[in-house]
């Protein structure tokens, strides 16, 4: 990660963002089999509560710690020039490691909530991975209006390769704009950036 006094750098979106595909898509892929289940309580009661867990986990999830960003953001250093940023694909590779087998529990918690409420389960794992991406590209909207990119320390991220806000970290860092391979709220840049 570091040598002689180098520091490996992940951005936050990226951290952030990391987890909104993979429960985006299992709670999609569990939601199309809740369907075909029809369940302890009907279809239709499935249906609705699941709409309804959607919006509750897209808020939670999107509003959760914003007071903590905020602060950690408002306060974050400039990197030094030694400091070592990590790549968007390494970043999301190691979250994603992290996160296997919870990922893995979620799925088959879902799957099997279908049997007792349909489609309810894959749409609260859909509305956290919404929430994610909703986190992320209000992270971007600061960047953006900052003019500046959020860092956090990788060995002050949890052993998963999570929680960019957690307590462990005790400051950001931040860089230009143009810096590392990934764009404000922590997508694939879509063009190379003129530094």
């Amino acid at each position: 990660m570091a040598r002689g006094g180098q520091v490996g750098l992940a951005r936050v979106a990226v951290v952030v963002r990391a987890g909104a595909a993979p429960l985006w898509w299992l709670g999609v892929f569990t939601a199309g089999i809740g369907v075909l289940v029809p369940g302890l309580t009907g279809r239709r009661i499935g249906v609705l509560a699941g709409a309804a867990l959607f919006i509750v986990a897209t808020a939670v999830v999107a509003w959760a710690r914003r007071r903590r960003y905020t602060a950690l953001a408002g306060s974050a250093a400039r990197a030094g020039k030694h400091d070592v940023l990590q790549d968007r694909g390494v970043t999301v590779r190691n979250w994603r490691r992290g996160h296997r087998w919870w990922l893995l529990l979620a799925f088959l918690a879902a799957l099997g909530s279908a049997f007792a409420l349909p489609v309810a389960g894959g749409l609260l794992l859909a509305g956290c991975g919404a929430g994610l991406w909703l986190k992320s590209a209000w992270i971007g909207r600061r960047e953006q209006a900052g003019d500046a990119l959020l860092w956090v320390r990788v060995d002050w991220l949890a052993d998963s390769a999570g929680r960019p806000a957690g307590k462990a970290v005790k400051a950001y860092r931040s860089t230009g704009i143009a810096a590392g391979d990934a764009a404000p709220g922590g997508a694939r840049r879509k063009t190379p950036a003129t530094v």
